[in-house]
């Protein structure tokens, strides 16, 4: 027979929290938040407190709301059940506890480290089997599926190769790209400065417009502008289109794609773009504009969209796993995203700049951010 959940007095709740643990407690269940309020900006605010200043400044109002996927989400940190009558007491006895410091702060900013198989509930999928050749065959159960995450890692493939080369570490593509991106700036630069570079030559030598070198900087800067506008319908019609219950192949693509960060936000080999398969998307873009401009124009035009690019994944992974401090432009658009994951998955698609999000009205509505009274 299967063995109940563990119950805990209060002493027990006391004593792991003065060993540094975040339990919190709601209707008598027990929640283990200790992975999450490390990387928490407003843990890593509790805890500093908890270090010497006054703990009930932590108290500076009363909790957000959270989505129904939240709400679901904090399930994964179940530990087990308050004995009866202690939770009262716990309660009344430090209205500033550890504990409750955590309820309050737990805002919906989720950046978890750990993940507990015992504790998860039924799934639609086999988690011990690659999952790329199973979620076709949920249908219409997929899109509610993916959109309820889940703090775990994915596998995809069968082959260890392959697995290998879907996964990457955020450093790996700053590493791999930003030399790049110096190389072929230098590159176009020297180039624009023999003064051979032209714009409209192809189609009339009179009325063609030298480009000299300076313009270099503002080139670069259209063309990380460009890559700004391209991430947003990328994300938006690409990665968030719906694909068809019946299509087994067109909801694979999506999982692969996209998919699976929604799924599992938190797998950290998942967040950025692996070198491979991004050369050949990179090669696809830089290939267009060869195409569309002339050859140094174009190029000083790519190598500024592959410089957003390199920012744009930086960027993505920090809203997952950094911790900026409360009121800054970072910590807002790390609440702007963590709201298109959990709540709002058909807006709020701008990453490195919510920008693009008021001329399209895909602006998540502010008032999902305030507090309830």
């Amino acid at each position: 027979a299967t063995a109940g959940p563990r119950s805990f007095s209060a002493a027990e709740v006391r004593a792991r929290c003065a060993q540094g643990a975040c339990l919190v407690s709601c209707h008598g269940r027990l929640y283990d938040l200790s992975g999450f309020v490390r990387l928490h900006p407003g843990g890593e605010q509790l805890l500093r407190r908890r270090a010497g200043t006054d703990v009930s400044a932590a108290l500076d109002g009363p909790p957000h709301r959270h989505s129904a996927n939240a709400r679901r989400w904090l399930e994964q940190y179940y530990v087990g059940e308050i004995e009866p009558g202690d939770e009262q007491a716990f309660s009344a006895e430090n209205p500033a506890s550890v504990a409750q410091l955590c309820a309050w702060y737990w805002d919906g900013l989720w950046v978890p480290q750990h993940h507990n198989h015992c504790l998860l509930p039924q799934d639609l999928v086999d988690w011990q089997k690659p999952l790329l050749w199973q979620v076709g065959y949920l249908g219409e159960k997929y899109d509610e599926w993916v959109h309820q995450p889940v703090d775990r890692p994915i596998r995809l493939f069968h082959s260890d190769f392959l697995e290998f080369l879907s996964k990457t570490a955020w450093y790996v593509v700053f590493m791999v790209w930003t030399p790049v991106v110096l190389y072929l700036s230098w590159v176009s630069y020297t180039s624009l400065a023999q003064g051979n570079t032209r714009l409209f030559s192809s189609f009339t030598t009179e009325y063609s417009i030298p480009v000299h070198k300076y313009y270099f900087p503002l080139i670069f800067l259209l063309g990380m502008i460009l890559w700004s506008l391209l991430e947003y319908l990328i994300h938006r019609f690409v990665f968030h289109m719906k694909p068809p219950a019946s299509s087994y192949y067109l909801i694979t693509l999506h999982f692969l794609l996209h998919g699976q960060h929604h799924k599992s936000p938190f797998d950290s080999s998942r967040l950025v773009f692996p070198p491979v398969p991004a050369s050949l998307v990179i090669g696809f873009f830089y290939g267009v504009l060869r195409l569309l401009l002339p050859q140094v124009l174009g190029l000083s035009v790519f190598v500024g969209g592959l410089c957003g690019y390199v920012i744009y994944d930086m960027m993505h992974y920090y809203l997952h796993y950094g911790s900026p401090r409360k009121g800054t432009y970072l910590y807002g658009l790390k609440a702007y995203h963590v709201k298109h994951h959990f709540e709002h998955q058909k807006s709020g698609f701008g990453i490195s700049t919510r920008f693009w999000d008021y001329p399209f009205r895909t602006l998540i509505p502010e008032e999902t951010f305030k507090k309830e009274d």
